[in-house]
């Protein structure tokens, strides 16, 4: 059954996350690898009706590469330099073709999927009652700092819309059916970073569309490859608080309390007080290998840490201080590095 749903079925991938670094022979070298382990899936790429990958100039070796390792065809999007990571998928999705694919999977080309991750993300869409939209689950990687990064970056709350559901995913590790992302997609948000995916799930919630979790669905995300990128990212992730406040007030807070969502850093750092208390409980809680003694300890301690750069980050966004964030339009066109093994 799984075969039959995987023949019908894209995948799409984008290659943003790998313009930072050393340049294109990185890139290049990160995307192989990438490539080999999904043709190591215990549901072969070559089951799929259609792969679909975005760039902004993969050489013609590199590409022939990928479909050396891939085994099959592989479509190759060309986008704009300037193109953010969720246009990219936009652009993937529409590069899919509507007669052959009634799923399309999402996946990042810096992240490591286990080997069953596809077919667990697949199993769902068998039954009769198959869902609109099947969510992965992804965590960083399973040491002291990607367990405590994890319950910041990577949380999952139980949906009331259906058990066994979750109100929000992330746009590395799910599926939708081809109908409702063509309704829905991802929409432009000025200034923000990685919070589109969450506003989807937002507006997917509203819309009465559950969506369905699958955590043996796993891959692992990397970390970035420079401490100072990756507190880059904690000062990007908190100023993406401002943006992602007003959606989140909507949807949570009475209409009392929706002046929150206009009231400068005051409403995303109350965010961000309630997101540092959830993922103190998160710790070890998340189907990583737990932390205990000194290591526990060590987790809650980067918990606190990471947060407190996400909250200076709010701040300042929040008082209208214009940072390297938020100066363009597309935030999320900016590149970080992770080419790390």
């Amino acid at each position: 059954m799984q075969t039959n749903i995987a023949a019908r079925t894209a995948l799409v991938l984008e290659t943003n996350n790998l313009r930072g670094g050393a340049g294109a022979a990185a890139a290049a070298a990160s995307l192989h690898s990438v490539i080999a382990m999904l043709a190591r899936q215990s549901v072969p790429l070559t089951a799929l009706a259609q792969i679909v990958v975005t760039h902004d100039g993969l050489s013609d070796a590199c590409r022939d590469e990928v479909l050396r390792l891939a085994g099959r065809d592989v479509d190759f999007v060309r986008i704009d330099a300037a193109t953010g990571y969720y246009d990219a998928k936009n652009a993937g999705f529409a590069a899919t073709d509507p007669h052959r694919c009634d799923h399309v999977v999402f996946a990042d080309t810096d992240c490591v999927p286990a080997p069953a991750w596809l077919a667990e993300l697949l199993a769902p869409l068998a039954g009769d009652a198959a869902p609109a939209v099947v969510v992965g689950r992804t965590s960083y990687a399973a040491n002291v700092v990607g367990a405590a990064l994890t319950t910041l970056d990577f949380m999952y709350f139980p949906s009331p819309l259906r058990a066994g559901a979750t109100r929000n995913f992330y746009a590395n590790n799910v599926v939708f059916r081809r109908d409702v992302f063509a309704e829905y997609n991802y929409q432009s948000l000025s200034g923000v970073y990685r919070a589109h995916c969450q506003v989807l799930g937002l507006h997917l919630q509203e819309a009465g569309v559950p969506l369905h979790y699958a955590p043996l669905a796993h891959t692992e995300h990397r970390l970035p490859d420079t401490r100072l990128e990756a507190a880059k990212l904690r000062w990007m992730r908190g100023q993406d608080t401002y943006g992602l406040t007003p959606h989140l007030v909507r949807a949570y807070l009475p209409a009392s309390l929706q002046w929150l969502g206009r009231s400068g850093p005051l409403g995303p750092l109350c965010v961000l007080a309630s997101r540092l208390y959830f993922s103190m409980r998160a710790l070890n809680r998340q189907e990583l290998p737990p932390l205990r003694g000194a290591r526990w300890l060590a987790g809650v301690a980067c918990i606190a840490a990471f947060s407190a750069i996400d909250m200076l980050g709010a701040l300042v966004r929040g008082c209208g201080w214009r940072t390297s964030g938020d100066r363009h339009a597309d935030a999320d066109a900016q590149a970080l590095s992770y080419h790390r093994r």
